[in-house]
């Protein structure tokens, strides 16, 4: 598997999380547009991030869409990025233990994907995470991410919409992935040291490789697909709601809930530090204010 075999299925893969970034950041602003309130609706501020070698050497880079502040969202980000170069020793060690073929020999790695969170003005609303991802190495591929939900006030309406096309996004390429994607996503996006899950669940999946490249990025782009079919409907269900300063603070608490778990125990986060990308990049999924009890 050489690098050369694989420059027209990343440059796809690459293209497939920026056109899925364009179509979610015009959907978030039409969302603003129809928001309540009498303010200016938000808008992406985008910034470009950059990843550079020992040498200052070019190793890729994207864009950090984030907004702040607006009629729906308090703040969300919308992060697309490409890097490449080699991992430094801490993160191949990780991956060798993770059992990826010829990483303790070669450190080479090339990895393209797309990453969202949203925290919500209203605490009816749910906060919301997504991405999906490839990783290139000479000697090994695969896909990963998924979506879940992220409630501080849980309606079990907008729990089961949420999974119902989670699920169909699954079912449209394996009966099998749903069950263990849910099951997966129970089990990583459970908080230790609270003993409790940190939202209501969604999918979750990692090192995907079939050995069919064509349909393992067939599936992952379903993913992406299905989010804005999960999210905006419970979105648009709550906005008018009525919120009191109890559950303000119900928000705030869950928040902190949420920033414990990225900062601790988040695979992502973790990666994207220790491989140098932009940290207000990787720290984007933080919430603008948080509490805890």
């Amino acid at each position: 598997m050489t690098d050369t075999d694989f420059t027209e299925r990343k440059a796809q893969a690459s293209q497939w999380f920026s056109d899925l970034r364009d179509r979610i950041v015009a959907a978030f602003e039409d969302l603003e547009d129809r928001g309540p309130g009498g303010a200016a609706p938000g808008r992406f501020e985008v910034t470009p991030t950059t990843r550079t070698g020992p040498a200052g050497e070019d190793h890729g880079g994207g864009k950090m869409s984030v907004m702040r502040g607006g009629r729906v969202f308090e703040k969300v980000g919308v992060n697309i990025s490409t890097v490449w170069g080699e991992l430094a020793p801490r993160a191949q060690k990780a991956m060798a233990a993770r059992g990826v073929p010829g990483m303790e020999q070669d450190p080479r790695f090339w990895a393209s994907g797309i990453s969202l969170v949203a925290h919500m003005q209203n605490p009816h609303t749910p906060a919301v995470h997504m991405n999906t991802r490839m990783f290139w190495t000479p000697n090994a591929w695969w896909f990963g991410g998924g979506a879940d939900l992220n409630p501080c006030i849980e309606y079990p309406e907008d729990t089961a919409h949420f999974h119902a096309q989670m699920q169909g996004a699954c079912d449209a390429h394996d009966a099998e992935y749903y069950p263990r994607f849910k099951a997966w996503a129970d089990e990583y996006f459970f908080v230790p040291h609270r003993g409790r899950a940190r939202g209501v669940g969604g999918i979750f999946y990692d090192d995907l490789n079939t050995g069919d490249w064509e349909a393992d990025f067939a599936f992952t782009r379903s993913v992406g697909a299905a989010f804005l079919l999960a999210f905006i409907p419970v979105t648009e269900r709550r906005l008018g709601t009525p919120a009191s300063e109890a559950d303000r603070d119900t928000q705030l608490i869950h928040r902190g809930l949420y920033a414990e778990y990225n900062l601790v125990y988040d695979r992502g986060t973790k990666f994207g530090l220790e491989t140098g990308h932009n940290a207000d990049a990787v720290l984007m999924s933080l919430p603008p204010l948080a509490k805890w009890p």
